[in-house]
């Protein structure tokens, strides 16, 4: 029999379109050798020209799918994408003390605020984003914020590394042990800084900016790398410098779909897929 391989949770949406959410989670988790479960907060509709619905779950039954899951399979790390709702938010707060998810757990919780789509437009409401800043930010090993939510959540403007580093310390003081401020819409910065943040020191990942549009899910796929690592027994500097790498790559190996804009893509860590569906 094969041992049973770590075990990562996702609490995130469902985008039809599988570009991202609950789909770009578990094709990330399964290429990094992780078995991936699901609580499902909301079916969107949507492709890869934008979102045009948003069905949420009932939070007892978001609450349910987390707990069900940790009490009998058992969970070494679990993150968090979009939340839709501050009833949902405080489901998935209350969920995660009852099965020692996040701080004060043995669990790490690795919280993508998803908050702003990718064209920088809000996602969530105040109550959500207070919920967000409130609730879940004290629970969380790690944030993982881009720069459209690191100007809702705060209200800095990042243009400049420096001013990174500002917003880091601001979304320290809500209470997560971990910041990750992720430097992707920082166009003028050909290194795409990373900026990780303990609360006392900085650490810096650096990678190429590739000249792509095809970028939908790759906040998704970076936090879920990260906590694929956390649930293999990295340290988080180490989980994230494997985020940095894997990310680097799914972003250059990103393929156009539809009329819209394309996902990133883990597929480059499985490069015999083609030759084993023909034959060879």
């Amino acid at each position: 029999m094969n041992p049973t391989p770590p075990r990562a949770l996702t609490i995130a949406g469902s985008d039809s379109g599988g570009g991202a959410g609950i789909q770009a989670d578990l094709r990330t988790f399964f290429a990094c050798g992780v078995h991936g479960m699901t609580a499902i907060t909301a079916v969107t509709v949507q492709n890869s020209l934008g979102v045009t619905g948003v069905h949420t779950i009932p939070p007892e039954v978001v609450a349910a799918q987390i707990e069900v899951v940790a009490t009998d399979i058992g969970v070494q790390a679990a993150k968090t994408g979009m939340l839709a709702t501050a009833e949902i938010i405080s489901a998935v707060a209350a969920a995660c003390d009852k099965v020692h998810i996040g701080l004060g757990g043995a669990t790490p919780l690795i919280v993508d605020p998803v908050s702003a789509s990718m064209h920088g437009d809000p996602l969530l409401r105040d109550d959500a984003l207070d919920a967000l800043r409130g609730e879940l930010f004290p629970r969380a090993t790690l944030v993982t914020p881009n720069l459209d939510e690191v100007r809702l959540l705060t209200g800095i403007e990042v243009r400049s590394r420096a001013e990174q580093r500002d917003a880091a310390k601001a979304l320290a003081e809500y209470g997560s042990k971990w910041v990750l401020v992720k430097g992707g819409h920082l166009w003028d910065d050909p290194e795409c800084l990373d900026l990780l943040y303990d609360g006392s020191e900085f650490t810096e990942f650096v990678g190429p900016r590739y000249d792509v549009r095809h970028t939908h899910g790759s906040g998704d796929t970076l936090a879920s790398t990260i906590t694929s690592a956390l649930a293999k027994g990295a340290d988080m500097v180490s989980a994230v410098r494997a985020g940095k790498a894997f990310i680097v790559e799914s972003v250059r190996a990103a393929y156009p779909l539809g009329g819209g804009v394309g996902p990133v893509s883990p597929r480059w860590r499985l490069p015999d897929a083609d030759q084993f569906l023909v034959g060879e």
